[in-house]
């Protein structure tokens, strides 16, 4: 018997995006694209290339204009927006260059977020200052109805995901897996210090266990070292190495020689077209 075969992580068919300006802005040409579960791939290309688009389009910040996208075998031009978030939030972790840190949170509170907003189309709004998640006591038995929704018994927020009742996903079990992603980035000795206290490299780690948080299959990561020295950058690209060594899928756009060449694959976009290098 032939075994089963896991789909791609990611699929592009024919994906184009034109932006409707005057003129309009071909941003993406016909891309086609197929990563698979485990796969390190760097993008690299020039300012104003089609990278940025490209990474919303992955992330499912933004829809092509035309063709297919599938990730992990599920076709998302179709699904309508709150599908896309709630598939985002399981699927994809992100990393930017900017860490994107809440100040007045600590580290293990800042990587606890991530789940408490990592499903939800609010996602973003404290960093905004658009409202401030609560991390308190959840209830028991009560059932997530919104990112700020309270449970059928009306006494709080709740934080699972929609349609999973709340048991193990309240403040308790999100600090335990809070700690387990800190632990994977070797950040557990800084758990509940504040940000400003971190070096660059540790606010970078600490960013990457948030992204972490919530299982994804696959990191999506904008210039993430663009911000670290060297002696930081090696330590995050060797830390993106053990990742992929634990089958997790990456896919870092970077206009670094020293961070695309530790990926095992590398492509280039020009003027909206990918090509394999």
């Amino acid at each position: 018997m032939i075994p089963d075969v896991p789909p791609d992580v990611i699929r592009l068919d024919e994906v184009s995006r034109v932006f409707p300006t005057e003129p309009p802005v071909l941003a993406l040409s016909k891309i086609c694209l197929r990563v698979g579960q485990g796969d390190y791939v760097a993008i690299v290309g020039p300012s104003g290339s089609g990278k940025s688009t490209l990474l919303n389009t992955l992330g499912l910040l933004d829809r092509p204009t035309s063709g297919s996208y599938l990730l992990d075998g599920i076709e998302t031009t179709t699904l309508r927006d709150g599908a896309r978030t709630r598939l985002r939030g399981r699927k994809i972790g992100f990393i930017y260059q900017s860490f994107h840190l809440l100040a007045h949170r600590t580290v293990a509170e800042n990587v606890m977020l991530a789940e408490v907003y990592g499903r939800s189309a609010r996602a973003g709004r404290e960093k905004a200052g658009l409202g401030r998640p609560r991390l308190g006591r959840t209830d028991r038995g009560s059932t997530w109805n919104g990112p700020a929704g309270r449970g059928k018994t009306g006494h709080g927020p709740v934080d699972a995901p929609a349609g999973v009742t709340v048991n193990g996903y309240g403040r308790r079990g999100r600090r335990a897996r809070a700690e387990e992603a800190l632990e994977k980035v070797g950040m557990t000795h800084r758990l509940d210090f504040l940000p400003d206290r971190l070096s660059g490299g540790e606010r970078q780690r600490m960013a990457i266990a948030r992204a972490l948080m919530g299982g994804p299959s696959l990191l999506l990561c904008d210039e993430p070292t663009g911000n670290l020295d060297s002696k930081n950058t090696g330590a995050v690209l060797d830390l993106f190495d053990g990742l992929r060594d634990q089958g997790l899928t990456l896919l870092v756009i970077t206009h670094e020689d020293a961070v695309s060449s530790r990926a095992g694959r590398r492509v280039r976009i020009s003027d909206g077209v990918l090509t394999e290098e």
